[in-house]
């Protein structure tokens, strides 16, 4: 009788782990609020599917259950955190990761070091601004140079023509970011051409799916400098106040002379409306890090091992943060308030990613170049959709219309 009640209770405890490891809406997340897994393998993975991205789930997810929320993607459980506050509570400032490299980790089940990675990741992130800085300081005629071409290029154009604005930034980014890393053999726009197709196959492979929902086998992770200087021109055709205070300071601080590193360093309003950019394009949805050790956030406990994701994209339209929160309006960055809460989300100050940094720099030619000689304008009756991936970017092609300045 002993043997069959042990027998009994071994059995009943493999039944019961067996559920546990099958069944995930059988698992609890914490207390967190969220959603049960719709199906035993991929946990909500159809219903990111559904959402048509990541970060549009997220933000339909936020809305229902509020600023922490659960899903699980896979068996696997994810807390994603959906306010200014929150994120206050949960991050690190000593602990510096790339989130496509956390989560790509996190989702291979790659198995965290807790006493080497800190060190690693600061001594990468030190090389990567050390890199940044010299290019910085040895390319700014460079990227002056090919900004000017551009505008002539446009210069060249009748006025009533139609510029596909994102094919050209992406010809500039292209151009910026080979010539200035890989030196002159990239002048030639055929190796260009070639590496953009190398690059894309790359970049397609590894984001393929990658926790967008989309499972498009042309995504690419799309790099800051191309977005950034895409968002930027579009929405100053979009606001001829922004342009027009934006072309007096830059008039002011220029003049006729050369862009330097310490004249950049003036423009603030340029700045400004960089910041505003970003924020209002959302410019990277989502971050990520991995909870190391059991951790606890208003009131919950995360377990470890749980990804943690920050969803940028709904913290960076969050009302409460940001007063008319869809209104592009580089004035709203004249508060310091504004700009502790951009560097708390990584997109300025010290948590800066250095290749931001470089955006920064090469749009901020780029502007300086256009808005002396040019007005930019939009074409009417254009509705801008966006695709949220790994970086935002328009939908389709971004139109406008140019015309110089007399």
């Amino acid at each position: 009788m002993l043997d069959f009640a042990i027998f009994a209770v071994t059995f009943l405890l493999i039944l019961v782990g067996a559920v546990l490891y099958l069944y995930p809406a059988s698992r609890q997340a914490s207390g967190i609020p969220g959603l049960a897994p719709t199906d035993e393998k991929d946990g909500n993975l159809p219903d990111i599917i559904a959402s048509s991205s990541l970060h549009e789930f997220l933000v339909n997810l936020h809305e229902k259950y509020g600023p922490l929320v659960s899903f699980w993607f896979g068996r696997r459980l994810v807390v994603s955190l959906g306010s200014i506050d929150l994120l206050k509570q949960h991050i690190n400032p000593n602990r510096l990761l790339d989130p496509f490299e956390t989560m790509l980790k996190s989702l291979l089940r790659y198995q965290s070091s807790l006493n080497g990675d800190t060190g690693e990741s600061h001594m990468r992130r030190k090389l990567y601004e050390n890199g940044v800085t010299k290019s910085l300081q040895s390319n700014i005629a460079l990227i002056q140079k090919l900004s000017e071409e551009l505008l002539a290029k446009w210069l060249s154009l009748p006025e009533a023509q139609h510029v596909p604005l994102c094919q050209h930034m992406l010809g500039f980014a292209m151009k910026s970011v080979t010539q200035t890393a890989m030196g002159s053999s990239f002048e030639d726009d055929r190796e260009v051409i070639r590496f953009r197709r190398h690059h894309d196959a790359i970049w397609s492979e590894i984001g393929k799916g990658f926790l967008d929902g989309s499972l498009d086998k042309n995504m690419t992770r799309k790099k800051h400098y191309e977005d950034v200087c895409t968002w930027a021109v579009y929405f100053l055709t979009t606001s001829e106040d922004v342009q027009q205070n934006l072309y007096r300071e830059v008039d002011r601080v220029l003049g006729k002379g050369p862009i330097t590193l310490e004249k950049i360093e003036q423009l603030r309003y340029c700045r400004q409306v960089l910041c505003e950019t970003v924020r209002t394009a959302k410019l990277t949805p989502i971050a990520a890090q991995l909870q190391e050790l059991e951790g606890r956030v208003d009131q919950h406990t995360i377990p470890k091992e749980t990804l943690v994701l920050y969803a940028l994209g709904v913290m960076l339209q969050d009302s409460s943060s940001w007063p008319s929160p869809y209104k592009f309006d580089p004035e709203r960055f004249n508060e310091e308030s504004a700009m502790k809460n951009l560097s708390l989300l990584g997109f300025s100050g010290s948590q800066e990613c250095p290749e931001l940094r470089f955006a920064y720099m090469v749009t901020t030619v780029l502007l300086s170049v256009l808005v002396r000689k040019l007005y930019l304008r939009p074409v009417k009756g254009q509705v801008m959709e966006t695709k949220y991936e790994l970086v935002t970017s328009p939908k389709e092609e971004a139109w406008i219309t140019v015309s110089k300045r007399s």
